[in-house]
């Protein structure tokens, strides 16, 4: 078996905080206890370019459970968690190519490993190795019947691969699913960002202003979370009614350049590119922090901003300082994810929901995939409302039926005034 973590005698450290994960995640034991009876995915070798933290752990340990050979890389070269990477390497022989602050070449290179098991399924988060099969490493892809997709910037990369019909195998948006961003999105990022800048900083947010970038589903758990702390939260947007959604949830919105001149903290989750560009910098308050939570560290133009820089300094493990003329602008965990750079990623109980959407989407493509174009494609609704189902189930909360009078009523269109 081939790996390359960073230490294999980490593992027992990384079994105890799987296993600590794994006692809140009852959607996933559910599904794993299905999933190791069936073996839907016997025969199956599935190449998985994932974060390398406790949940996802969970996940590839339940693929393999259900018969699956299974490989994985990380998909941020900050976001490992090296004891995890040992724990799946040395307890369940699976090939991971994960180890914290590699360097871009050394992250290339893991994708290129990790499909080394000629996969017949591929799990993206970002689609950075959909993007390497399609453009460098075609040889791989002649056994594959489908893929899924994690996350909001991997799946506008896959629509515009099937746009421009590049696609060429079909993927499941797992991120469209409603319990994954409504819920992984919101409360999972709303959460693990504000503590990943609080342990990254050790500053108060009470009393503070605090810039959202973005107003969509994580940017909208990051505002109402950031308030909740006490925040004084300002929004950026783009969209219109986006920004509009949020001035009626009682933020204040307005542009970049009227926002950064208050803020206190910023923190960008657009999936765009420079949204924290050169001009910003200069007109942003003396010790400004700036994070992005974003997929990609292309939100913020950190370029620029060492060009315009007369001095830098490392403050803290997360913390980067730059004197930019009289002033200083503090960045966190190099523009990275800030959530799982600087801290742990999402709670284990959101990520339950995704990955769980994860696996009964890769057993569906398993059954499904001679149906399927090349294109991508929604979470089945009827796996959306099973893993809804099984997280209510757990949570002791009951929910009411529709009677049969109901039912028709709603599916008539006979009645009326």
């Amino acid at each position: 078996m081939e790996y390359d973590v960073k230490d294999t005698k980490l593992n027992k450290m990384g079994r105890d905080r799987v296993e600590w994960a794994y006692k809140d995640m009852p959607v996933l034991q559910e599904i794993n206890k299905t999933l190791s009876k069936t073996k839907p995915f016997k025969n199956i070798n599935i190449a998985a370019c994932l974060h390398v933290t406790t949940e996802t752990a969970n996940l590839l340990i339940t693929l393999k459970n259900g018969g699956a050979n299974v490989s994985c890389c990380a998909s941020n070269p900050l976001s490992t968690q090296d004891d995890v990477a040992a724990h799946l390497t040395k307890d369940y022989g699976i090939s991971t190519f994960a180890i914290k602050g590699i360097s871009n070449k050394g992250y290339y290179k893991h994708l290129v490993d990790s499909l080394k098991i000629k996969p017949n399924i591929t799990m993206d988060d970002g689609c950075d190795l959909v993007s390497i099969l399609h453009k460098s490493h075609k040889q791989y892809m002649k056994d594959i019947i489908g893929g899924t997709e994690e996350t909001t910037t991997g799946v506008i990369r896959l629509e515009s691969m099937s746009k421009n019909n590049i696609l060429n195998y079909p993927i499941i948006a797992v991120n469209n699913a409603f319990t994954k961003h409504l819920f992984d999105n919101r409360y999972g990022t709303g959460q693990s960002v504000l503590d990943s800048i609080m342990r990254a900083t050790n500053r108060l947010l009470s009393g503070k202003t605090f810039v959202v970038c973005g107003y969509g589903w994580c940017g909208k758990g990051l505002a109402m979370r950031a308030a909740g702390l006490g925040a004084s939260v300002i929004v950026t947007e783009i969209d219109a009614t986006r920004g509009l959604e949020a001035k009626m949830d009682g933020f204040q919105v307005m542009t970049g350049t009227e926002a950064f001149k208050k803020a206190d903290f910023i923190c960008s989750v657009t999936g765009n590119i420079n949204v924290i560009d050169k001009h910003h910098f200069k007109i942003m308050k003396d010790g400004a922090i700036i994070s992005n939570a974003g997929h990609f560290n292309v939100e913020i133009n950190i370029e620029a901003l060492r060009r315009m820089a007369t001095k830098t300094k490392k403050i803290r493990s997360d913390i980067e300082e730059f004197t930019v003329g009289k002033k200083k602008v503090c960045l966190l965990s190099d523009g990275r994810l800030v959530n799982l750079s600087a801290a742990e990623g999402h709670p284990s109980s959101v990520m339950d929901m995704s990955f769980a959407n994860q696996a009964l989407c890769a057993e569906y493509m398993v059954k499904n995939y001679k149906k399927l174009q090349n294109k991508v494609y929604d979470v089945p609704i009827n796996i959306d409302n099973k893993v809804a189902e099984i997280k209510l189930k757990s949570m002791n909360v009951k929910i009411d039926k529709l009677t049969k009078q109901q039912d028709d009523y709603l599916n008539s269109w006979e009645s009326g005034t």
